[in-house]
C-alpha cells in the first residue's frame, strides 16, 4: 500500500537535491518579515533587510502560515481536543512490514513499521490525558501505552524522544491571492489518522509545478490570477474530499456509542468482503487515483 519513511531522511534527501540545482538559491536561517506585490512581481523581505523577488510566492510554511496571513488569506477549522503523541518503540517480535491502526474512544493509535524491530507510533488521546502521559517517565509511558498497543510484538522499549502535536482541522479559505499560492499544511491541515497530509502536499506541489510550467511554455506571466486559479481549481476537490473523510472517520471512530460502533463494524466488514472496493480504497490512499499531475503518476 505504501512506505513508511522517517522525516529526517526525507529532509536530508530533499536538501541534497536542492543543493545540486544550479537554478535554486537556498537561503537558510533567515526569517521572512514582510512581503509585497508590485506590477509583474512579488517580493519578500528577510531579517537584515535582504529582498528576494520573483513572479510567484509559494507559501509552504505550515498551518500558521505567515505567507497566507500577510496575503490576507483567512482560515476555517476547529480543534479536535485531541493530541497525538509520537515516538518510536523497539519490540522483541518482528512486525513483518505490517502497519496497524487501532481505534479507541479517545482517538486512534497507529503502529507504523520501520526497519528492524522498530515501529513509529502516533498515539492520539484527549488533550488533558496526553499531557499527563507525556509527563510520565519511560516506565509510566510504556505502562499507559501497553493496554492500547497490546502484546502482539512482545516487550516494548522507547527509542529516542517523545513529541506531541495538538490536532485540529485547518483549511485556507483560498489557495491563492495576488501572486501567492499555498501548498502543503499552509493550504490544509487535516487529521493524521490516514497518514495523508504529506501525500496531499506532494499533490499540491506537483499540480502547481505543472500549472506554472505549462503557463510559462505558453509565454504567459505565471503569477497572474487566471494561471494561479487553474491550480486552485485543480486542487480544491481533492483537498475538500480528504478533509471531509478524515474529519468524518475521526468523529465516527473516536467515540464509544454502541449504535455507531455497530454501524462502523458492519461497514468495515462490507469493505473487507469486497476485494474490488478494498483495492479502490487502497489506490485512493496510495495516491494513485483521480486527476493526478504528471509528477505523481
Amino acid at each position: 500500500m505504501g512506505f513508511m519513511l522517517e522525516d529526517r531522511f526525507l529532509r536530508r534527501a530533499l536538501a541534497e537535491v536542492l543543493a545540486a540545482q544550479a537554478l535554486v538559491q537556498v537561503v537558510s536561517g533567515a526569517k521572512v518579515v514582510a512581503q509585497a506585490v508590485s506590477p509583474g512581481s512579488v517580493a519578500v523581505t528577510l531579517e537584515g533587510g535582504r529582498v528576494l523577488r520573483g513572479q510567484v510566492l509559494v507559501g509552504c510554511d505550515g498551518r500558521f502560515s505567515g505567507v497566507a496571513e500577510r496575503a490576507g488569506i483567512l482560515r476555517t477549522g476547529w480543534d479536535y481536543d485531541q493530541t497525538s503523541l509520537v515516538c518510536a518503540v523497539e519490540h522483541d517480535l518482528p512486525h513483518h512490514g505490517v502497519a496497524h491502526q487501532f481505534f479507541m474512544p479517545s482517538g486512534p493509535l497507529a503502529i507504523l513499521p520501520l526497519p528492524g524491530n522498530v515501529c513509529s507510533i502516533v498515539w492520539t488521546e484527549s488533550t488533558d490525558r496526553a499531557a499527563e502521559i507525556l509527563a510520565m517517565d519511560e516506565a509510566g509511558f510504556l505502562a499507559a501505552l501497553r493496554p492500547c498497543f497490546g502484546d502482539f510484538l512482545g516487550a516494548l522499549r522507547l527509542r529516542g524522544d517523545r513529541y506531541s502535536y495538538p490536532l485540529g482541522l485547518s483549511l485556507a479559505q483560498s489557495l491563492t491571492a495576488e501572486r501567492v499560492a499555498l501548498a502543503g499544511d499552509a493550504a490544509h491541515g487535516i487529521h493524521p489518522l490516514a497518514g495523508q497530509g504529506l501525500n496531499l502536499g506532494l499533490r499540491d506541489v506537483a499540480a502547481l509545478a505543472e500549472t506554472l510550467i505549462e503557463a510559462g511554455r505558453l509565454g504567459q506571466d505565471i503569477g497572474t490570477a487566471d494561471v494561479l486559479e487553474r491550480f486552485a481549481r485543480w486542487r480544491r476537490a481533492d483537498i475538500a474530499a480528504l478533509a471531509g473523510v478524515t474529519d468524518g472517520v475521526n468523529r465516527v471512530f473516536s467515540n464509544d456509542n454502541s449504535i455507531v460502533r455497530a454501524a462502523r463494524d458492519l461497514g468495515l466488514g462490507v469493505v473487507n468482503s469486497l476485494p474490488g472496493l478494498r483495492r479502490g480504497l487502497i489506490r485512493e490512499a496510495a495516491g494513485l487515483s483521480g486527476d493526478l499531475p504528471r509528477l505523481m503518476r
